[in-house]
């Protein structure tokens, strides 16, 4: 049995990792309302540009822009796996991982050719090591101090490459959907060739002329658009990490309370024993002399 003075150093050492957790719980709660507004005005944005673009497809033929008409084939796929690059918040980042492994394993079961692109050191760390050579750039978003256009850009220039040197066939990006604090879903999403919306390809019924034609406005739009979805998709990942990590702090501060009382209890029993014993030993001692 561990000594009164070991105890004690546990009982200190879980009571400073206590505070911890509920600093960083505090910071995560603090952290978490901007990015919740950013994450919820990105969204109707975004629906109104892929709204926009499919009204413009409507009148758009098979000669249209790749990045919305695609190369005609369905052999080489590049994923986009978006995480976060700290850690401390559950099983975040690895719910999105999983998600995107296991489409990534059905494409190389099919015979596929499937290149990756991981955003965030979380992503990085695991799919490196799940699948070697085949994830062919990182990027890191703690080189930014917050997430914006300046983080989503250099993604979109860099898939829209790929895509129009015929390197890949399909982009699927897969994140984290911000719903609550305590529900984030691992979703994925077409960004190239891009996914028209046959809904809202009229808009309210209106019919547009538009100058000059589609085509050279889809030209000009649709690498706008691709910077757009990935974009909201980092603000989604970027309020669900807070959410995620002030939830699991949250927990960390309970279980560190709760240890804290049973090691309390433990150590209270153990020096109520040993004054005990001490008494018995002096008692033992009077009565023999």
């Amino acid at each position: 049995m561990a000594s009164l003075k070991e105890m004690r150093d546990r009982i200190g050492s879980v009571k400073a990792t206590q505070k911890i957790t509920k600093a960083m719980q505090m910071v995560a709660a603090a952290k978490l309302k901007r990015a919740q507004d950013q994450a919820e005005s990105a969204r109707p944005y975004a629906q109104r540009m892929a709204s926009v673009i499919a009204n413009l497809a409507a009148g758009v033929g098979d000669d249209g822009p790749r990045l919305m008409t695609g190369t005609g084939a369905d052999q080489k796929h590049l994923v986009v796996v978006a995480t976060a690059d700290k850690g401390l918040a559950g099983g975040f980042s690895t719910n999105v991982i999983r998600a995107a492994r296991d489409h990534i394993n059905s494409l190389i079961a099919n015979g596929k050719t499937v290149e990756i692109v991981a955003v965030g050191r979380k992503s990085r760390d695991q799919l490196t090591r799940l699948f070697g050579d085949k994830v062919v750039k990182t990027f890191e978003l703690s080189e930014h101090k917050t997430v914006g256009l300046h983080s989503a850009q250099p993604i979109a220039e860099l898939l829209a490459e790929k895509f129009e040197a015929g390197e890949a066939d399909k982009v699927t990006l897969f994140y984290s959907q911000f719903k609550s604090v305590i529900s984030q879903v691992p979703s994925s999403r077409q960004l190239a060739p891009a996914e028209v919306d046959a809904d809202a390809s009229a808009e309210a019924g209106a019919l547009y002329e538009y100058e000059p034609s589609e085509e050279d406005i889809l030209e000009t739009l649709l690498p706008r658009n691709l910077t757009t979805q990935i974009l909201a998709a980092l603000l989604e990942n970027q309020a669900g990490f807070f959410g995620a990590q002030m939830a699991a702090m949250d927990n960390a501060t309970r279980n560190a309370g709760d240890l804290i009382s049973a090691l309390t209890l433990q150590y209270n029993r153990s020096r109520q024993a040993q004054i005990t014993t001490e008494l018995i030993e002096i008692i033992a001692g009077a009565e023999a002399l």
